[in-house]
C-alpha cells in the first residue's frame, strides 16, 4: 500500500493537522514514515500529551536540537504544559522548520470526540504551514451532535442542525466548506460499507482532496 505521506503528498517545511477523530494518530503516521528520507519534527500550537513511542525534547537552544534530530531522526518537540502534557515548543515553528526537513504541528484539540466545528480562535494554524490537513471520524456520523461533536453549538449553528439531530454527511461536508480551514480532508475510522458511503458523498459535496481510511489500520485511499 503507498505511503500515507505520499498519498497526502507531504512535502518539506511545516504541515499542521485540524480537526478531530485521529489527528495525533496521523501525524505519528506521517512521522514515522517521513524520517525514513529526513528529519521530523512533531508539535503542538496548543495542547498534547507527550508520546511513549517517540523522544520528547522541551529545550530552547536550536544546536541542541539539531544535534538531537542528527542522531535520533524524529523528535517531539514542546513545553512542559498542565496536565502532563506538552505546550507549543520553545523555539518558534520558523525556527524549527530552519532545523528539521519536516515539522507536523498538531493545531486544535477536540476532546478526544470524533468531529468538531470551530470557534473564530481556533485552529491555531502556524503561518508557515504549507499544508493544512484535517482529520474527522467516521464514527460521529449517525450520532446526535451534542454527543460525537466538539463545540456542537458552532457545528449546528453552521450545518442548520439541531444539537440532538444526529450528525448526516452532508452536515459535516457544509461544516467544512463553511470552515474552509484546509487544503485536504482525511475522513477517518472507515470501518465498513455504510462508512464507506458516507466518505464519498462527503468526497462528492467537498472541492478539496479527499481520503479516507482506517489510520490505526493501516488503510487508505484517495476518493477525489
Amino acid at each position: 500500500m503507498e505511503k500515507l505521506s505520499a498519498l497526502l503528498r507531504v512535502r518539506p517545511g511545516v504541515t499542521a493537522l485540524v480537526g478531530s477523530g485521529g489527528k495525533t494518530t496521523a501525524m505519528y503516521q506521517l512521522a514515522s514514515e517521513l524520517a525514513e528520507s529526513g528529519t521530523v519534527v512533531c508539535a503542538t500550537t496548543t495542547h498534547i500529551f507527550p508520546p511513549s513511542h517517540m523522544p520528547v525534547w522541551t529545550e530552547d537552544d536550536p544546536e541542541t536540537l539539531a544535534a538531537a534530530l542528527k542522531a535520533q531522526r524524529c523528535l517531539c518537540v514542546g513545553a512542559p504544559g498542565p496536565e502532563g502534557k506538552l505546550s507549543a515548543p520553545l523555539l518558534p515553528i520558523a525556527a524549527l522548520a530552519g532545523i528539521a526537513d519536516y515539522v507536523l504541528v498538531e493545531a486544535d484539540g477536540a476532546r478526544g470526540l470524533p468531529l468538531k466545528a470551530h470557534l473564530p480562535h481556533e485552529s491555531v494554524i502556524p503561518p508557515q504551514a504549507g499544508d493544512v490537513i484535517l482529520v474527522a471520524g467516521a464514527s460521529g456520523l449517525g450520532r446526535p451532535a451534542r454527543e460525537a461533536v466538539h463545540r456542537p453549538e458552532r457545528f449546528c449553528e453552521l450545518a442548520g442542525l439541531p444539537l440532538d439531530g444526529a450528525v448526516t454527511a452532508r452536515a459535516l461536508a457544509a461544516v467544512i466548506r463553511a470552515e474552509a480551514l484546509a487544503g485536504k480532508v482525511f475522513f477517518n475510522q472507515v470501518e465498513g460499507r455504510e462508512d464507506l458511503d458516507n466518505a464519498w458523498t462527503l468526497a462528492g459535496l467537498l472541492d478539496v482532496p479527499f481520503y479516507a481510511g482506517a489510520l490505526q489500520r493501516g488503510r487508505w485511499i484517495c476518493l477525489s
